[in-house]
């Protein structure tokens, strides 16, 4: 699994709803404090989306950025 991390609430619900529309399977979660993210909560998604979901927040223009554990 792999997570993305959002300086605000808003982007993050953004991006559930983004990966939503496209088919794409994510939950919101806490996000990791390792992350130092600006915002509590992350998506989780599995590695197998990865392109299609970066894909696609971007093209939607969803502010994020990838946590490497």
């Amino acid at each position: 699994m792999r997570v993305l991390v959002f300086d605000t609430t808003h982007h993050a619900l953004w991006a559930e709803q983004v990966a939503a529309a496209d088919g794409l399977a994510a939950a919101v979660i806490p996000a990791p404090a390792a992350s130092r993210a600006k915002c509590d909560l992350a998506l989780e998604f599995a590695i197998a989306e990865e392109s299609a979901l970066l894909r696609a927040l971007a093209e939607a223009g969803v502010p994020c950025r990838l946590f490497d554990s």
